[in-house]
């Protein structure tokens, strides 16, 4: 099983001013591993990365609130994340990972503990719970009533066999990571322009995290990055989304500081009140803060 090195130790503040209530939308906590065994199915192991490292590192961005995706090394069993959001609610947020045989009293309690959405990932199929998009329009049917959207983990650049059955979905979706599209592509290419086409429909949200996931360089900042970045906040600034994906589980680069990673908002929104706009009010409606 792949290992994965554990994030910096010791996150820097960021360069510029963060604002009140700034909203960390996607990171994952791991472990301990004795408490919540990880799946067998899992394509990676992760160190433990727990709850107080995840406040100690939002201590030092200036962050405030904070969305926990549940990973794929725990596949459907949301126990880690609805802890400790549970206990947390003032300030987190959860998106779960749920089976079509999930009950509508499950789903309840799962809102009652934070849940917002549940995450579908299509990028490795091995991670998708749903044996078919018509399941997947079921559930979403399901979550439709409590307000709850689907996250979405696509290559953008390879959806064209799904694409209208996304388009179709009775809720909002996001998608993480940029739109998971290799930097060295180019922004000029036509699928990433038709992604910028489907975002200013006005359903779907943009997570500008994982920037080390797609670059083609080594080294922050990922300059590579910037002009997907530039793109997405220009066509539809109200649905961009911030997040650290702390702690960096896969990360194919020398992992860096995440003070390093949250200065390249800065690069990617250079006026205040778009950052706010992010960092902040985006966040506030899409989780319910």
């Amino acid at each position: 099983m792949k290992p994965c090195p554990p994030p910096a130790p010791h996150p820097r503040k960021p360069k510029f001013a963060m604002p009140a209530n700034a909203c960390d939308t996607h990171a994952h906590i791991f472990g301990p591993a004795a408490r919540y065994p990880w799946s067998p199915n899992r394509g990676y192991t992760p160190p433990d990365a727990l709850p107080a490292d995840y406040e100690r590192l939002h201590a030092a961005l200036g962050v405030t609130r904070g969305v926990i995706t549940q990973p794929s090394v725990y596949g459907i069993d949301n126990s880690a994340t609805l802890d400790y959001v549970a206990n947390n609610l003032a300030r987190l947020r959860a998106v779960v990972s749920v089976g079509a045989e999930v009950t509508d009293k499950d789903l309840a309690g799962m809102h009652e503990a934070g849940a917002r959405g549940i995450r579908v990932n299509l990028a490795d199929r091995g991670g998708n719970p749903f044996a078919s998009f018509a399941e997947l329009h079921r559930m979403a049917d399901r979550i439709k009533p409590l307000g709850w959207h689907i996250e979405l983990l696509i290559h953008v650049h390879e959806m064209d066999a799904y694409i209208n059955d996304i388009k179709r979905l009775p809720v909002e979706a996001s998608v993480g990571h940029l739109g998971y599209m290799p930097a060295t592509l180019g922004a000029d290419h036509a699928k990433f322009r038709g992604f910028l086409d489907l975002v200013a429909s006005g359903r779907f949200w943009v997570k500008l995290t994982g920037a080390y996931r797609v670059t083609g360089m080594k080294q922050t900042p990922y300059s590579d990055v910037t002009p997907f970045a530039h793109a997405l906040i220009a066509r539809r600034p109200d649905r961009m989304l911030w997040g650290t994906d702390w702690p960096h589980p896969i990360c194919p680069v020398p992992m860096p500081n995440d003070g390093d990673l949250l200065d390249q908002l800065a690069e990617w929104a250079e006026d205040a009140t778009t950052r706010n706009q992010i960092l902040v009010d985006n966040a506030a409606r899409l989780y319910g803060f």
